[in-house]
């Protein structure tokens, strides 16, 4: 009996998916659970298993192509069954909204077909403005005339042509979108918006829309902390583990989010209630090839140092990999971003919502601070923080950045165990 396998609504807001690789093709026998290929959502890229054994009948979107949630991915049955072809099923290549990229050289697409100018009855307009009209391949019926009774000047017709030419990178032709390679200024790629990079900027706007950002920053001393983990992370290196300062953050904002919870919250917009979190599930973003993603350490209250170094470099490969479990990614409360491995200072992360707020790492660096009176060379590090002023005001913030400087300039209690 024939079976179609449609794409499952899987949650997490995920809509769609991007077929990666297909491991079958059409009349290949599969087994029950055996993967038939990869698909790339939003999220991760993720294996499909066959439903059911039987033959591949017919494999429904190709490569590279996009499968909406409930769309039949691939139709499974006995060899030698047909596929009923349904009447509102149009093969992907003839859709009525194609895509047909312009040959290299410049080629001229009518926007009508009827721009093919004749003598025109019922139009007030000179002999010369018709001979213009003619030469501009514009045509007098779709114009209205500004001069006296309606007549048609010479302004209407230039105008009407540089309507037509401000068409610059997309026309509709007989039911085909034709995409130009370039626009008034020079040639132009068009990447499409998909995958990570797309959930990433409906996040952003989101947040952009709903949370009411402010930025608060400072520089803290890290000599000590700089002098511990250089001596820790030697024998971090001998347990295969690679010891960062992020873990030692990680630490101190746990710290400080217990004595200020207000930034380990969310706002109930329906209930109009401020939801504090009892728990700690510190998200760290990671930089992919694909944007970013942001696993989520949970209960990281309760790991010690050596225990989030080794679990933030596991995650952090599987982001990159992009082979991580979507729960890894869900159920953050705070966030950690960081760009000071790539370099610059300061800078305004935007709020992971609907979490109250994020820290921004800057470059760790050498500055010249006063010490007790004296000039010395210090370790710094610049740190921002992103929070909802919904949800908190810049006084408790400030106590909140504070508190994590205080932790982290002494930050004996950190012991790697």
């Amino acid at each position: 009996m024939v079976f179609e396998f449609k794409f499952p609504d899987v949650g997490e807001g995920i809509t769609e998916g991007e077929i990666v690789k297909w491991l079958i093709k059409e009349g290949d026998k599969v087994r029950e659970d055996q993967v038939i290929g990869e698909i790339e959502t939003d999220k991760a890229i993720v294996q499909i298993p066959s439903p059911k054994a039987g033959t591949i009948l017919r494999i429904h979107i190709k490569e590279g192509g996009i499968v909406k949630v409930g769309e039949t991915l691939v139709t499974i049955g006995e060899t030698g069954e047909k596929v009923e072809v349904k009447k509102e099923e149009k093969p992907k290549s003839v859709g009525v909204m194609g895509v047909l990229e312009e040959a290299k050289e410049d080629i001229e697409i009518p926007v009508k077909k009827e721009n093919k100018v004749e003598k025109v009855e019922g139009v007030l307009a000179t002999p010369a403005i018709r001979n213009l009209a003619k030469s501009l391949n514009v045509n007098l019926a779709d114009i209205k005339g500004s001069g006296p009774g309606g007549r048609i000047t010479k302004e209407d017709v230039e105008n009407a042509t540089k309507r037509s030419n401000q068409e610059v990178t997309k026309n509709e032709v007989s039911g085909i979108k034709v995409t130009k390679k370039y626009d008034m200024f020079g040639y132009v790629e068009r990447i499409q918006l998909k995958g990570i990079r797309k959930a990433t900027a409906k996040l952003m706007d989101e947040s952009h829309i709903k949370a009411a950002h402010v930025m608060h920053s400072d520089l803290i001393d890290i000599t000590h902390l700089f002098e511990i983990r250089e001596k820790e992370k030697v024998r971090a290196s001998k347990k295969n583990i690679k010891l960062t300062y992020l873990p030692f953050i990680i630490k101190a904002v746990i710290n400080s989010l217990k004595e200020h919870p207000y930034l380990n919250a969310t706002l109930d917009d329906t209930n109009n209630e401020i939801v504090l979190k009892k728990y700690f599930n510190i998200g760290v973003a990671v930089d992919t090839e694909d944007g970013l993603l942001v696993p989520v350490i949970k209960v990281a209250d309760s790991k010690k140092i050596l225990d989030l170094a080794k679990e933030i470099e596991e995650l952090a490969n599987k982001a990159r990999n992009r082979t991580i479990d979507l729960m890894d990614l869900r159920g953050g409360t705070f966030t950690i971003t960081n760009v000071g491995s790539i370099g610059g200072l300061y800078f305004v992360p935007i709020i992971n919502y609907p979490e109250a707020a994020i820290l921004g790492l800057g470059r760790i660096h050498d500055a010249a601070l006063v010490i007790n009176g004296k000039v010395e060379i210090r370790k710094v590090l610049p740190i921002s923080i992103s929070f909802d002023h919904r949800i908190l005001d810049g006084a408790e913030a400030a106590r909140f950045a504070n508190k994590i400087k205080e932790l982290l300039e002494d930050p004996d209690e950190f012991i790697v165990e």
